[in-house]
Order: structure tokens, then C-alpha cells, then sequence
């Protein structure tokens, strides 16, 4: 690898769930955090964040960026040099069920593969995108996210669903190394409907997804699975075909309800809208909301008047966002 080596990264903001599929459905969203990273200058780690909690994130070696760089280069055996410059533009806002972390995570990682592979694009012009391999990537996000709804829209884009590969299906992996590597997590791409559009609705307040998880049962009723899958099976036609399905492809049973304490302003404006016939949900580990509608009933999609709740809930960001078709971007920089 020749010293200096210079990339840029742009990563989606993604939705988990969107309602039903819990831990296996998500979604790319139109809204980027860039990165530039410059690795072999000679001059140690340095790290700069604007945008989006610039004032939150730490400026050493535990920024996410940089542990999942490490993490990923160390499951693919290459070292990283120990000179690092990172300069962070975040515009996905953190703790708000948006994927913030995968996208961090998912930067770290292809910077990774992109050193670990620099033999095979070192010839690339300036700006020429950096291939990885997305099916790695998107193993290796998941090992360090814990599931791989978030991770597998921010690496590929569109709307994905996730499973994990029985013992029996999976490969061999990367064939030159011992783990094994891109062949735990399954992953499919399902094309969006030309019709559908996205509005997420943000709060002030932010919320943590381990909290979110901690109140999850440990087990559902036997119905409410059977409900779910209906449901889950339902919104694929939903999203790619039938967008006039939106609002019962949405209905969930195995989390919403279980975490309404945690954001129990989300879940009002979630009933308000519904009962307006809108497609909301709590995206991901919330508090967003995001509501999945069409073209022309998108600028309908609000707030309604006394759905705010406390003081920290009342001010609403509301985001019209396209459904990028790819994923996470590598370039020469």
C-alpha cells in the first residue's frame, strides 16, 4: 500500500422493521454521512466531526469509525496503519432509530476491506468508485451491530431482507482465511415500488437501542407470531406492488407495543396517523417515525395538533427522504 492512501465514504441513513419485519426488514433513506479518510500519513490519529452530535462522539480510538475498522481488518488479517485522519460529516441524527451506528460502522468496515484489497484497485483514477465485496460487508457490520436489518440497507441500499444462514447453507467463506466470512448472513434485495415515498418524523429526544431492547420479552405468544408473519409476508408485496397495502402490511405484534413505555410519544403519533390512514411505524429502535406512503398523499404526512405529548416530544423534524437504490459508495479520493 503506498503512503498516504485517500478515500472518501458515503453511507445511507437506513429503517429497521418498518413495523412487522423485526430484525430482518430494512431500508436505505435518502440521508448521507460522509467520510474522508486518510490512512500512512505519518501523522498519528486524527479525527474531525461536524454536523450531526459533533459534541457527542469521541475523537480517539473508540469513535466507531475506527473500532470497526479495526475490528473488520483484524477478521481479515490485514494491519492498519497506525496513522489514521478521519474527517466525519454526519448527517443522520444519532439515537433516533435512523441507523446512525450502522452507517459508522459500515464506513469503518469497507475502509478496511479497501486497504485489505488495494492490489486490486490500485491502478483506479482519482474519484473511480473502490469495489468490496458486499456480502462481507455486510457479515462484518453485523457481527458488530448484533442484527442485520440497519446493516444490510446501509450496505446495499433499497429495501433488504436479512436471514441467517443455517449451518448447511453456508460457505467456505473467504476461501484464503480460517473464519468464516460473508456466508452467515443471507441477504436479498426486493425493488421498491416506483410510487412509494418515505416521511420520517424525529424528535428532540434521543433514545438508546440496548433500551429499547431491554424491555422485549423474552418470549410472545404463539398468535402473535403467526399475526406477525402474515403481516411481514404482506408488506413485501406492499413495498414492491401494492403500496394501497401499506397500512395493514404495517401492523405489527412482536415489538411496538412491548416498547410503547420507552417512547410512548412516537407510539401517539403512531396511533394518531394510523387512524388517519397513514402507514406509520417506529423506525427501527426509535423514537423516529417514519411513515411509508405514496406520491401524492406524502405532503399530507404531519404531526397532528396534540400529539406531542411532554416538552422533549413537541418538536418534530419532519424529513421527506428518497429510497436510495445502492448502498454505502468507496472512492479514490
Amino acid at each position: 500500500m503506498p503512503q498516504p492512501l485517500a478515500l472518501h465514504v458515503r453511507v445511507p441513513a437506513s429503517s429497521a422493521n418498518l413495523g412487522p419485519g423485526f430484525d430482518s426488514v430494512g431500508l436505505a433513506l435518502g440521508l448521507w454521512d460522509d467520510y474522508d479518510v486518510v490512512v500512512g500519513d505519518g501523522a498519528g490519529l486524527r479525527i474531525e466531526v461536524s454536523g450531526e452530535s459533533a459534541d457527542e462522539v469521541p475523537l480517539d480510538e473508540t469513535h466507531l469509525v475506527v473500532r470497526s475498522m479495526a475490528h473488520a481488518a483484524a477478521r481479515l488479517g490485514v494491519a492498519l496503519p497506525t496513522d489514521l485522519h478521519l474527517v466525519a460529516r454526519n448527517a443522520i441524527p444519532h439515537g433516533r432509530g435512523l441507523g446512525s451506528s450502522a452507517a459508522a460502522i459500515t464506513a469503518g468496515v469497507v475502509v478496511a476491506q479497501a486497504i485489505c484489497a488495494f492490489e486490486a484497485w490500485e491502478h483506479l483514477p482519482l474519484a473511480e468508485r473502490v469495489p468490496v465485496d458486499l456480502d462481507v460487508a455486510t457479515d462484518l457490520v453485523t457481527e458488530l451491530e448484533g442484527h442485520p436489518d440497519n446493516a444490510s440497507a446501509s450496505v446495499r441500499g433499497g429495501m433488504t431482507l436479512s436471514w441467517t444462514r443455517d449451518v448447511e447453507e453456508r460457505g467456505t467463506g473467504l476461501a484464503e482465511r480460517a473464519e468464516v466470512i460473508g456466508t452467515i448472513t443471507g441477504t436479498v434485495s426486493v425493488p421498491v415500488h416506483d410510487d412509494l415515498r418515505v416521511v420520517a418524523l424525529v424528535p428532540q429526544t434521543q433514545l438508546a437501542t440496548h433500551t429499547a431492547r431491554a424491555v422485549l420479552p423474552p418470549q410472545v405468544d404463539h398468535r402473535a407470531a403467526a399475526l406477525n408473519a402474515g403481516r411481514s409476508a404482506l408488506l413485501v408485496e406492499a413495498m414492491s406492488r401494492r403500496p394501497d397495502l401499506l397500512l395493514p402490511a404495517t401492523r405489527d405484534w412482536l415489538h411496538q407495543e412491548f416498547r410503547r413505555p420507552a417512547f410512548a410519544a412516537s407510539m401517539r403519533l403512531v396511533d394518531a396517523l394510523r387512524a388517519e390512514g397513514h402507514a406509520a411505524l417506529i423506525s427501527g429502535a426509535g423514537p423516529s417515525v417514519l411513515v411509508l406512503t405514496t406520491r401524492d398523499r406524502a405532503d399530507r404526512v404531519v404531526v397532528p395538533v396534540g400529539t406531542g405529548g411532554d416538552a422533549a416530544f413537541r418538536a418534530w423534524r419532519r424529513l421527506p427522504l428518497a429510497i436510495p437504490t445502492t448502498g454505502v459508495n468507496v472512492t479514490r479520493a
